[in-house]
């Protein structure tokens, strides 16, 4: 494979926003609303398809195909999406559900280097996982032989979750029909890489999202002397040291057991902590 593009079957003019703020940038491009207002703009429709065309294919199923054929001729690989995410209702769920077993079933005209592509909460994940599972399944079970649905893997509140799903979806035999991407910046990724790769799914791992990579370590003197050891963000990290040489030393061989601890288990490495400033009282 030379490369690879991702072809997207929607509103043509959705992705032209760079992710900066992603949730709010998503509402914007998916809003029916701004929609008709840039279509109602002198020049605004056609103005916002150049600036989204080096990204999409086009705004029908029809000009996805004539771009991975395309592609096909250049020797790149495609994969097929239909825009869209954090689905939070059933019937849309449903609809994307049923529109990606259409494209499932299209495959079977398009190159054999052309594969379909989908976030997990397209399919429902946030509102019902069990549906978003059975979705997936139906999916995977409609491909033609040989062809696989790429899951995304979303932010990272939703990473277990969309391992889950995928792993239930590949016991049901159906691996060979999916693939998984793997965040690479994360620390659990290479415990999420062996789980995908004995269930025989193909994964991807591109850069992504990083977790954080420094941890404060605060050294607060004792009344009786030495130093309290402790992380803000690491609930149950403490040790202590007779100077503040030792502490140091004592909080990072504590910091390592820590971070090891969770590798053992399985676990991510998450703080789940929110740090706010508020002036002093007067």
């Amino acid at each position: 494979m030379t490369d690879a593009t991702t072809v997207g079957v929607g509103s043509g003019w959705q992705d032209a926003l760079v992710p900066a703020g992603r949730a709010v940038l998503f509402r914007l491009a998916t809003s029916s609303q701004l929609e008709r207002a840039v279509r109602a703009l002198p020049g605004g429709e056609q103005r916002a398809w150049n600036a989204a065309s080096r990204y999409v294919a086009g705004s029908t199923l029809g000009d996805a195909r004539a771009t991975v054929q395309r592609m096909a001729g250049h020797g790149v690989h495609s994969s097929i999406d239909q825009f869209g995410e954090m689905v939070q209702d059933a019937a849309t769920a449903d609809r994307v559900a049923t529109d990606y077993l259409k494209l499932a079933d299209q495959l079977t005209t398009l190159p054999e280097t052309t594969w379909l592509s989908v976030d997990s909460s397209h399919l429902g994940l946030d509102v019902d996982p069990q549906r978003c599972l059975e979705h997936l399944a139906a999916i995977a079970s409609a491909l033609p032989a040989g062809r696989r649905i790429q899951v995304g893997a979303e932010d990272y509140d939703r990473t277990d979750r969309v391992l889950d799903c995928v792993l239930a979806v590949a016991g049901r035999g159906l691996a060979d029909r999916l693939g998984a991407t793997v965040q690479a910046n994360f620390r659990r990724s290479s415990w999420d890489l062996d789980q995908l790769v004995s269930a025989g799914v193909h994964v991807r791992y591109p850069e992504g999202m990083s977790e954080p990579r420094e941890i404060e370590l605060v050294f607060a003197p004792e009344q009786e002397g030495g130093y309290h050891v402790y992380a803000p963000d690491l609930p149950g990290l403490h040790t202590q040291g007779d100077t503040l040489e030792e502490a140091i030393e004592h909080g990072q061989e504590a910091l390592e057991l820590y971070v090891e601890g969770l590798r053992e288990e399985g676990r991510p490495f998450e703080t789940g902590v929110l740090r706010r400033k508020f002036p002093l009282p007067a």
